[in-house]
């Protein structure tokens, strides 16, 4: 009968996707657009900032599921971890915006850090915003650990843990970005089985929160695969990330999470031989194509055009991610 609570999923895209034309058109008529950088040309046409439309419709969603649950059904809902869950969603978005507005025009130039808010305000901010989850004391202090067997973190779980996650998730998922449908297609990919994790470990009403995500980020997704009419922002990125870690804590599948993340903790390792200031975009062709930027690879996206050689488009390179994001997820799944 509660399957009847998955209406609030189905609220989520609703609302985004009915939500993301309005927002396309007014950006357009204001001027806050961005350079498709992996199109001949980089054409300076694509609404900004839509992970403004996802957050606002994941929140909908998941307070049309608190409503749901208290009137329809009567029954005790996770109340506290729910709203702390929704406030670190918020604050990160707020930053990621507020990052967005300041960098406003500089989509070729912002891993830099000349643009957007500095890199000190954006790690101490992202780190006010994982108090909600600190607070609340989330999750359990217990962690099995390859080696050395369960370890009780104690305070250090929420005191540095908690932030550590929300923090590194949040700006790391940021790094494997720039391709049309890239971002909103590994959310969906992750956060989609993150919730299947949440529903079999016992915690459905997490996963219910997490397809709420995945919801409003399919009906992004549909304006935002190639060719995209609105990129994602930093809300959206950040907001994502967030989610990702949040759902590790709540759900104490911390394990499962950070295998499924092992592709943005290479991104990382990738961007830092080149200093962490090498732009993710291909050197886009008349034909449609994209060439290596660099000699050198410097994230998955360059060694993906490499993989492909003279057959790489945006939209391959995009597939080819996906399909390695996948087997993480595969053996996320091994692990239940």
């Amino acid at each position: 009968m509660e399957y009847v609570l998955l209406v609030s999923v189905l609220i989520s895209f609703v609302l985004a996707i009915s939500s993301l034309p309005m927002w396309i058109r007014v950006c357009r008529r204001i001027g806050l657009v961005w350079e498709d950088m992996n199109k001949f040309g980089h054409p300076k046409n694509v609404a900004s900032s839509g992970g403004v439309v996802v957050v606002m419709s994941f929140v909908l969603g998941v307070l049309s599921y608190v409503a749901l649950k208290t009137f329809l059904f009567g029954g005790q809902i996770k109340a506290l971890e729910i709203f702390a869950l929704l406030a670190v969603i918020l604050m990160l978005g707020i930053i990621g915006l507020v990052d967005d507005l300041l960098g406003r025009g500089s989509v070729g130039n912002r891993s830099d850090g000349k643009y957007g808010l500095p890199k000190k305000a954006r790690l101490l901010l992202a780190v006010a915003a994982s108090v909600p989850l600190v607070v609340i004391n989330a999750g359990t202090h217990f962690m099995s650990l390859p080696f050395f067997g369960l370890i009780d973190f104690g305070i250090l779980y929420p005191l540095f843990l908690i932030p550590l996650a929300i923090v590194g998730a949040s700006t790391t998922y940021n790094f494997l970005a720039g391709y049309n449908g890239l971002e909103a297609g590994q959310g969906i990919l992750i956060l989609g089985f993150l919730s299947f994790v949440s529903y079999v470990t016992g915690s459905a009403w997490l996963g219910i929160v997490g397809l709420c995500m995945v919801g409003a980020l399919l009906g992004f997704w549909i304006f935002n695969k190639v060719p995209a009419s609105v990129f994602p922002g930093d809300m959206l990125t950040y907001g994502v990330g967030a989610m990702i870690a949040s759902m590790a804590i709540l759900g104490n599948f911390e394990k499962i999470a950070f295998v499924v993340f092992i592709p943005y903790i290479l991104e990382v390792i990738l961007k830092s031989r080149g200093g962490l200031k090498k732009q993710s975009f291909g050197i886009p062709t008349k034909d449609g194509k994209l060439k290596m930027p660099h000699d050198k690879v410097y994230g998955l996206e360059h060694l993906a055009i490499k993989i492909l050689g003279r057959g790489a488009t945006e939209r391959k390179v995009v597939y080819l991610i996906h399909a390695f994001q996948i087997l993480f997820i595969l053996i996320g799944f091994l692990m239940l």
